[in-house]
Parts: C-alpha cells; sequence; structure tokens
C-alpha cells in the first residue's frame, strides 16, 4: 500500500511541476536516456534524504501529530498543483556532460519542490522507507517519462487544466480523508468544516482568477 500510494502520489505531484518541464527542455538538448538516468539518480538520492527525514520525524513527533500535518501537506499539495510551474528553457552553456547536467539540475530543482514535501510526509505517514524510496523515485521517472514522450507530443491536446484538476482533487480527498481519520472528534463540527471549506474555496478562487487573467 505504501509502495503503491507513493508512486502514484508523486506522479500527480509531478504534473506540471517544474522539474517536468525541466526534463523535456533537457530532452530537446540530450538524447531521452540520459536524461532518463539523470532523473532517476537524482531523485534516488534525493529523495533518500527526504524519506530518512520523514522516518526520523516519527521518533520525535507523535503519530497522530505527523498524520494531521501529512493530511495538511496533502491539501497544500492540491492547491500547488492547480497553481502550476513556469520554466524558461534557457542555455547557459554546458560545464559537464550531459548525465551530470541532468544530475546537478535535478537534485538542485527537487530541494523544496512539492515532490520531495511529498516524499517526507509519505515517509512520515506510514512510518517505512523501502516502499516509499522506491515508490516515489519510480513515480519521478514515469511523470517524466510521461512528460518527455507523451507531453511533448499531446500536451497541446490534452488540457493542462483539466489534467491538473483531477489531480488536486485526489489530493484533495486523501487530505481530507487524513484529517477525518486524525483529528479529535471536537474538531470535525460544523462550523470548523465549513471554516475549513470557505479557507480551500477562496483559495482555489485566487489561483483560477490567476489562470483567467492570463
Amino acid at each position: 500500500m505504501a509502495f503503491f500510494t507513493s508512486l502514484v502520489f508523486v506522479v500527480l505531484a509531478e504534473i506540471g511541476d517544474r522539474t517536468q518541464l525541466l526534463a523535456i527542455c533537457f530532452a530537446a538538448r540530450y538524447p531521452w536516456q540520459t536524461v532518463m538516468w539523470g532523473v532517476l539518480w537524482a531523485t534516488a538520492v534525493n529523495h533518500l534524504a527526504a524519506v530518512a527525514l520523514g522516518n526520523y520525524l516519527t521518533t520525535v513527533f507523535p503519530i497522530n501529530y505527523i498524520k494531521i500535518g501529512a493530511a495538511i501537506s496533502f491539501i497544500i499539495f492540491a492547491l500547488w498543483t492547480l497553481k502550476g510551474d513556469k520554466l524558461v528553457c534557457e542555455d547557459h552553456g554546458q560545464k559537464f556532460s550531459p548525465f551530470w547536467t541532468v544530475f546537478i539540475a535535478f537534485f538542485i530543482a527537487e530541494m523544496g519542490d512539492k515532490t520531495q514535501l511529498a516524499t517526507i510526509a509519505l515517509a512520515a505517514d506510514y512510518n517505512v522507507f523501502l516502499p516509499v524510496w522506491v515508490g516515489t523515485t519510480l513515480g519521478m521517472v514515469i511523470a517524466n517519462a510521461l512528460g518527455i514522450f507523451v507531453g511533448a507530443l499531446m500536451g497541446k491536446k490534452i488540457p493542462e487544466r483539466t489534467i491538473k484538476w483531477i489531480a488536486a482533487l485526489i489530493f484533495m480527498t486523501f487530505g481530507f480523508m487524513g484529517l477525518y481519520e486524525s483529528l479529535p472528534s471536537e474538531y470535525l463540527k460544523l462550523p470548523y468544516i465549513l471554516a475549513t471549506l470557505i479557507i480551500i474555496g477562496c483559495s482555489i478562487y485566487l489561483i483560477t482568477c490567476k489562470w483567467t487573467i492570463r
């Protein structure tokens, strides 16, 4: 369960993310095999540290607090997915081989990115190491492969907004389910639920307004 959930969550989180856009940029300059190997190893190293941090958090904070934090983070990831990222493909000169150029760029781009934060949250939530690490790493490879081989060819035919909404709704569902299972019953009363829905609704409205302005 931890492996499958980690894989699916990272694939969803990577939709329209800056690292996926970065993969498409690199694939236009380097062989796709080199790009995918760079993505694989950069993600494996980065998420290894993220999973270790997530597991460490379970030894510091009560597990119920961890689950609440993970659920809230999933809702934040949903809003982040709707917002999306932009990346301008620029070439400032190649200082390293293609593999190391991709590796370094992806490792840096993944620092503080929502897929890395999702990995920390998943590791803390499930409190397991290997399934989350392998699942999130494989999820990144799959998402970027789709970005290179499918998104570059069909991206103009598939509405980006529709894809982002589907991913965001899945994140929202898991977030609300996590809160329902982890929050004390006194916080599951109608006033708190309405206040939460209003805050999330306003956030979605502000994000979608930016789409309209563009």
